[in-house]
């Protein structure tokens, strides 16, 4: 029998709202996690991006909140992008509208005095990357003594992004007796401490998620020439839909996408240098179909979450075999498997050899230039023939 949001507890008004938006069935995480959250236990949640961990947490906490006072919060969810902020607070606005709670996202790269403005008026749910909270906190333009729920969304990812003594720091100012929700996609280490140190008795629940090996993609090396290597990225876009590029600076990423859309290619930069609002506008282009490609660094692309991305190409090689892997499982997504290509230059290629070790891919590097008809169907293409 399949259960309902009914079923787990939730209020009509709420599951009218999530109806609407043509959500009935709860996620494995939602179905286990939400009874224990709504029951006011501490929850620790292992699961993955994309599980639904946002209504898993989002739900429970928009049936116990209050009216939170001018700059006082009653719930804070911290996440480690600005995308995922963005992301996590439209997600929840509707349920929240039935409930007449306010939400507002809060990241850096966007206007402190707005947000200011905002929390002045009373804000309920803050959902806010560390970085900017912590410059809240200390202007004195939010406190967080008012707090009855704590998030903490993705923790494997802010310990990654070296995020992890912010988040303790704005723990530390939540005195008030309060509940406390952590989702993330390991539990060791670093993020077992915080669990142990921030969560009282906390009810463990976790979502197996398959994870994307190596045998779920299609790998190919292209061995490329300095002044070719463009073209060559070009043409191999140029076969699908939507291609993600990676490259090593914010400068590359930049140039890359300069340089595609003069080969008439429609590319766009994402990186945390850009602003907010670039940012949002180039991911929901790209997701609509409006760009064929997304060049971007590794951190920015921690907020891409397109699932048909045909092609992941590899401009610059990643520095180690786990970010080639966290790359390239970008374009296995949905049981399609996905073709991943490395360009690669005569001085790295001793590199990619190591890094093909560590990932159990023994594959020729071909040397290809840009108007080898073999680039516009790497995948139909055995390396292994030549």
């Amino acid at each position: 029998m399949t259960t309902t949001f009914a079923d787990l507890g939730v209020s009509d008004d709420i599951c009218a709202a999530l109806s609407s938006r043509g959500i009935t069935e709860p996620f494995s995480i939602q179905s286990i996690a939400i009874p224990d959250a709504l029951a006011g236990r501490d929850v620790c949640g292992k699961a993955k991006t994309g599980s639904g961990k946002t209504l898993a947490f989002g739900i429970p906490v928009l049936e116990r909140i209050g009216k939170a006072e001018s700059k006082r919060p009653l719930a804070i969810a911290l996440v480690p992008t600005r995308e995922l902020a963005v992301q996590v607070a439209e997600e929840l606005t509707p349920l929240a509208k039935s409930r007449d709670v306010t939400i507002a996202a809060v990241y850096g790269g966007a206007n402190i005095e707005r947000q200011i403005t905002k929390l002045e008026k009373g804000v309920d749910f803050v959902v806010a990357t560390p970085g900017r909270m912590i410059d809240l906190v200390e202007r004195k333009a939010v406190s967080l003594e008012n707090l009855t729920h704590v998030i903490v969304d993705e923790a494997d990812r802010m310990a990654d992004m070296g995020f992890l003594p912010q988040v303790e720091w704005l723990l530390r100012q939540a005195e008030n007796e309060h509940q406390t929700l952590l989702f993330s996609a390991t539990l060791d280490g670093v993020v077992d401490s915080l669990v142990r140190r921030y969560q009282t008795d906390p009810v463990f629940h976790e979502v197996e998620s398959p994870e994307i090996t190596v045998d779920q993609m299609i790998h190919r090396f292209v061995q490329v020439h300095n002044m070719d290597k463009v073209k060559v990225a070009a043409a191999i876009a140029g076969s699908v839909d939507r291609t993600i590029m990676f490259t090593a600076t914010k400068h590359m990423a930049d140039r890359l996408a300069r340089e595609l859309n003069d080969l008439g290619v429609k590319a766009s930069a994402i990186h945390g240098d850009l602003r907010q609002n670039h940012r949002e506008k180039a991911l929901n282009d790209f997701g609509a179909g409006k760009l064929s490609v997304m060049v971007a660094t590794d951190v920015a692309a921690r907020g891409i979450h397109v699932d048909s991305v045909e092609i992941v190409i590899h401009y610059d090689p990643p520095n180690e075999h786990k970010t080639y892997l966290h790359r390239s499982g970008r374009t296995a997504r949905a049981g399609s498997k996905g073709l991943v290509v490395s360009l690669v230059m005569w001085n790295e290629e001793l590199e990619v050899r190591r890094l093909q070790k560590r990932i159990g891919v023994d594959l020729p590097i071909v040397e290809m230039f840009s108007n080898d008809d073999r680039l516009t169907d790497l995948a139909g293409w055995d390396p292994t023939d030549d």
